[in-house]
C-alpha cells in the first residue's frame, strides 16, 4: 500500500511538471508570435562605423545611415471632408496653430504648428511629409497629422522609386501613424534611445522641407520632456525633444538621427512667428515611438496603461504649502475612482518623483514613462506625502478607456454653446489674482455665458458649485456633472480685486 501511494505521489509531480512546461511553451509561442521592429532590425543589422566624438564634428556618416531611410509622403484629400479651420482655431480641437508660451512675453509672437507643407486647388488638397522607414519589409512610421484622413497616400523612397501605401494604425495621443508599402530590402534607421540623449548633444534632422527631397540639418538638443500643449487629443501624450535642428514644412514625421545615425526622434512641430523656423523645433522621442509601433503593428491600436490620475507640474507655491523643500516633481490633484493609483494608495496632494527608479521632474516625463507601458503591468511608484514622507508604492496599470469622436464633439459643442476659449493660468496670473489655480477667460463669444451673465472677459474661475477646476479638462467634467443635477455657479476673481464673484446659469 505505501508503494503504491509513493508511484501515485512521483506520478503526480511528473505531471504537474509536464503541465507547466506546455504551459511555459504557449507561453513562449504567444510572445514569439508577436512581432518587434527593434527584433526585425537587429536581424537586419549592418555593423557601423564608431563615431569619434572629440575634435571637429563630422555629420557625414549620419547623412550617409539616415538619408536614404527616411521617404517622401504625399497626402491626398477630398477639400469636402476638411473641416473649417477658423473655427478649430478657437476651439482648440483640433487645431494645429497654438499659442507658444503664450503668457511669457519673450515667446508671446511665437505659435507652434506641425510642419506640413499642404497645397490647395480646386479639385484637391495635396499635403506632404516625411516618413521612416522602420525596416526592411517596408513598415514606415510617420506624423498622424500627415496622413489624417488622406484618400490616398504616395511615398517616394530616396532613389526615386513610388508606392501607395496603407495605414496599418494610428495613434492620435501621440500623433503618430505607421504605413505599410510592398517591397523588401529596403534601407531602414535602426532604434537609437531617447532616454539617454543628453541636452547639449548633436543630431540631425531628415527630411523633405518645401518638397526639397533628403535635407539634413544639424543641431543640438536644446530640452528634453517638453510639454508644449499642441497635440489636442483627450489624453495626449507629449513629451517632446526639442532642437535648434532647422525644420520646416515638409519635415512632418522625419528623422532626428544621432552623429552614428539612429533614430532618436520623430520631428513633429515647430514654434514660430512667421510660419517657417525660428529656432525651436520638436521631436517626438523614439522610447514612444517603439512602443506606439510595435503595438499598431500587432494590434492596428495602442494598448495604454493608464494610473488614473489628474497631475500637474509641481512649482514653488505648492512647494511652500506642502512645506516641501523641492519645487520639482507631479502633484496630484485627484484620484479617479476604482483606478490603478486608487487601487495603489495614492493620495491627493501626493508628489511623484519616480517611476520604477527614473526621475520624474514634470507631467510629461511622467506620462511618457506611463504610455510606454501596456494594461496589466506593474510600476513602482516614489513619491512625497505630507512634504515629508517619502513612500514607495506599486500600481497595476489599467486598460485606458476609448475615447470617442462622440465624447470629443460633445465637448466641442459645449464650449461653442457656452461661447467661452479658456486657458490655465499661470504664476504670473496666481498673483495677479491672488488665487492657486483656475482657468482665465479669453474670450467670450455669443453663448449661455453672454447671454445669461455679466461675466467679462478676464474673469478666472477658481471653482464650479463649491469644486475646484484646474484644467480644461476638469472644467468640462465639472460642467457636465453638475449640468445635470441642474445649475452651474461660476466663481472666481478679476485681476486686482479682492471681491470673489459668483456667475450663476442653467444648461
Amino acid at each position: 500500500m505505501r508503494r503504491f501511494r509513493k508511484i501515485n505521489f512521483l506520478a503526480l509531480i511528473v505531471s504537474l511538471f509536464l503541465l507547466f512546461f506546455v504551459f511555459q511553451a504557449c507561453q513562449a509561442q504567444e510572445n514569439k508570435n508577436e512581432k518587434d521592429i527593434e527584433a526585425i532590425q537587429k536581424s537586419a543589422e549592418i555593423v557601423t562605423e564608431k563615431v569619434n566624438y572629440s575634435g571637429i564634428v563630422d555629420f557625414r556618416m549620419a547623412a550617409k545611415i539616415a538619408t536614404p531611410g527616411v521617404v517622401n509622403i504625399r497626402s491626398t484629400f477630398n477639400p469636402q471632408k476638411q473641416g473649417s479651420r477658423e473655427e478649430d482655431r478657437f476651439y482648440n480641437i483640433p487645431d494645429p496653430f497654438r499659442d507658444f508660451f503664450k503668457d511669457d512675453p519673450f515667446f508671446r509672437e511665437f505659435r507652434f504648428q506641425f510642419p506640413e507643407s499642404p497645397r490647395f486647388n480646386p479639385d484637391t488638397l495635396i499635403g506632404s511629409g516625411s516618413g521612416v522607414i522602420l525596416t526592411p519589409d517596408g513598415y514606415i512610421i510617420t506624423n498622424h497629422h500627415v496622413v489624417k484622413n488622406a484618400d490616398e497616400i504616395n511615398i517616394t523612397l530616396f532613389d526615386g522609386r513610388s508606392y501607395t501605401a496603407s495605414v496599418i494604425g494610428n495613434d492620435p495621443q501621440t500623433d503618430l501613424s505607421l504605413l505599410k508599402i510592398e517591397e523588401k530590402g529596403l534601407s531602414f534607421i535602426r532604434y537609437g534611445e531617447s532616454d539617454i540623449l543628453e541636452v547639449g548633444e548633436w543630431v540631425v534632422a531628415v527630411g523633405n522641407p518645401f518638397n526639397l527631397a533628403s535635407t539634413v540639418t544639424a543641431g543640438i538638443v536644446s530640452a528634453k520632456a517638453r510639454n508644449i500643449n499642441i497635440l489636442t487629443d483627450q489624453g495626449a501624450v507629449e513629451s517632446f525633444i526639442q532642437t535648434d535642428a532647422a525644420v520646416n514644412r515638409g519635415n512632418s514625421g522625419g528623422a532626428l538621427v544621432t552623429l552614428d545615425g539612429k533614430l532618436v526622434g520623430i520631428n513633429t512641430a515647430i514654434a514660430t512667428p512667421t510660419g517657417v523656423y525660428a529656432g525651436y523645433a520638436f521631436a517626438i522621442p523614439v522610447d514612444i515611438v517603439k512602443k506606439v509601433a510595435n503595438d499598431l503593428m500587432n494590434y492596428g491600436t495602442v494598448k495604454r496603461g493608464v494610473l488614473g490620475i489628474m497631475i500637474r507640474n509641481m512649482n514653488s507655491t505648492l512647494a511652500r504649502e506642502l512645506n516641501m523643500d523641492r519645487a520639482n516633481g507631479v502633484y496630484i490633484d485627484s484620484v479617479m475612482l476604482n483606478s490603478a493609483a486608487k487601487n495603489a494608495g495614492l493620495k491627493e496632494k501626493d508628489v511623484i518623483i519616480g517611476i520604477d527608479g527614473v526621475e520624474t521632474l514634470s507631467a510629461a516625463s511622467l506620462q511618457e514613462l506611463i504610455m510606454r507601458k501596456r494594461p496589466g503591468e506593474k510600476v513602482k511608484i516614489s513619491l512625497i506625502r505630507n512634504g515629508v514622507e517619502h513612500i514607495e508604492l506599486v500600481a497595476t496599470l489599467k486598460e485606458q478607456e476609448r475615447t470617442t469622436e462622440t465624447a470629443i464633439l460633445k465637448n466641442v459643442n459645449l464650449l461653442k454653446d457656452l461661447g467661452v476659449e479658456l486657458a490655465e493660468i499661470n504664476e504670473e496670473d496666481r498673483k495677479r489674482y491672488d488665487v492657486k489655480s483656475g482657468l482665465k477667460i479669453i474670450k467670450l463669444f455669443e453663448g449661455k455665458l453672454k447671454r445669461n451673465t455679466s461675466i467679462r472677459e478676464g474673469f478666472v474661475i477658481t471653482s464650479i458649485n463649491n469644486k475646484a477646476v484646474t484644467t480644461l479638462q476638469s472644467f468640462l467634467q465639472a460642467i457636465d456633472i453638475e449640468g445635470q443635477k441642474g445649475g452651474i455657479m461660476l466663481e472666481g476673481k478679476y485681476a486686482g480685486d479682492p471681491t470673489y464673484y459668483y456667475y450663476a446659469f442653467g444648461l
